[in-house]
Parts: C-alpha cells; structure tokens; sequence
C-alpha cells in the first residue's frame, strides 16, 4: 500500500530530514586521509541523539552501525569500522535519522583528499542523475519517468546503473511501498501523485552495472571492482512539484 502523505506529515517528515542533512554537514568536513569510517559512524550517531533524534539504520535487521560507509568499489551499506580512509579514496555516506515516528534518509559521495578526474566524474554524475530524477517528479507523471531520467544520463557518460538495488518510499517505516528503480521506461509504472514520499538514490558504477553481495551479510561491491557513487534524497511530490525534505532548510 502506498501512503499519500498530507501536508502536516510532510512538514515533520521535513524535519526528519533536516536534521538528518545536518547531521551529513557535521561529519562531512570529518571525510579526510587518515580517518576510520568508525570515528565517522560514532559522529553521527552522538549528533543524531544529542538533537532529540534516532539513527535509523542502527539495529536494522541487525545492522550494526548507525551509518554506512562504502569505500570505492563498495556500492552501498559499507559497515563502519576502523578502515581509515586514503587519499584518493571516495566514500559514500548513507544515513537516516528518525524524528517524532518520521524518517529521513540519505546518501552522499565524497572525495578524500585529491581524487582522479575519473572518480570526480563519476560523483558528479551521481549526483547529476539524481537531479535529472528530480525534474520529472512532477503529479501525473510516472514512476518509470524517475528510472529513465537516471539510466539516460548515467549511461550517455559511459556508466554502469545498479539494477539489483533501488530507491523506496518512506514515512513511518525507512522501507515503504513503492520500490523506486534506477532505471526503466518513461511513461510506465505508478502515476506521481501529490503526498506520495520517496528515497530517490542513483547508484552509479565507473564499470558494469552489475554487483556481488560480500560474506559479511551487507556490503554490496562493483561485480568488477570499478568505483561506485551514491547519491540520495528524501522527495515528496507536491502539486508545486518536487520538494527535497532533507536538506538543511527543508
């Protein structure tokens, strides 16, 4: 079943998701050579609970942390430990926070230090597929609209789109209806409708777009070891068009 928020949910929900964009800034200018992905984790974590919040993913199915941190070839749900980051390395950070029984939920990529030209396109064409998504969340059109926008424009740079993990509705749960995919064909699937909430999250790869899920029950990696970046939002569909939720001045 699919929620239609109103608009005084998608205010708390907004607020969810401003603190989980603060919480991004805070650990951000942490993202350095020389620093563990645990230091990182226990950052958010004091940051999320210090303001009143929860951290979503700790305790997940199990999950052991209160973010994730996938380095390099790792696409997403890196588990935090005492990895230290290098220079050259990039990172994505995924993490949610709940607020008053609301989530919000989000994931950047960033460079360590001084990266390749290679990897600096390959975050920025993270984040430019989510931008494409974002323009066609308008009501009326349809879900396929948001999986084509991203697949075009990884792909016409020469990049892989994972197709075994996708985005997600939110609201009370981290994981609602519907399942959000990173790729497909404009005009198919659900129509947009205002109220409806989703985690848009283009997972894009330097190589194939295919993955390996690792031993330890969560780390999901490039099937070939290419870099991968991660790019999310929390969006709700409104009749003005798409609103971000987490950002810092939701």
């Amino acid at each position: 079943m699919i929620a239609l928020r109103t608009d005084n949910e998608i205010e708390r929900m907004a607020l969810a998701g401003r603190l989980t964009a603060e919480c991004m800034q805070e650990i951000a200018p942490m993202i350095r050579p020389g620093v563990s992905t645990a230091e990182l984790d226990r950052a958010a974590k004091r940051f999320i609970v210090d303001r009143g919040g929860r951290p979503s993913f700790l305790g997940y199915h199990g999950y052991p942390a209160s973010l994730c941190a996938s380095v390099n070839e790792e696409v997403v749900h890196g588990i935090p430990g005492p990895r230290r980051l290098r220079e050259g390395d990039i990172v994505g950070i995924d993490l949610g926070v709940i607020l008053d029984g609301y989530q919000g939920d989000m994931a950047r990529t960033f460079a360590v230090g001084a990266v390749s030209d290679a990897a600096r396109a390959l975050i920025d064409a993270a984040h430019d597929s989510f931008e494409a998504a974002l323009a066609v969340m308008i009501p009326g059109n349809r879900l396929g609209d948001i999986g084509h926008a991203v697949q075009t424009l990884a792909e016409s740079r020469g990049y892989g789109v994972v197709r075994e993990l996708c985005g997600h509705g939110i609201g009370h749960d981290m994981h609602e209806d519907p399942e959000v995919p990173n790729y497909g064909q404009a005009g198919r699937g659900l129509r947009l409708r205002p109220g409806m909430v989703l985690a848009v999250e283009p997972m894009i790869n330097a190589g194939t777009w295919r993955v390996k899920f690792l031993d330890d029950g969560w780390t999901v990696v490039t099937g070939d070891g290419s870099l991968s970046a991660h790019w999310e939002n929390t969006v709700a569909v409104t009749a003005d068009g798409p609103r971000i939720l987490t950002a810092a001045d939701s």
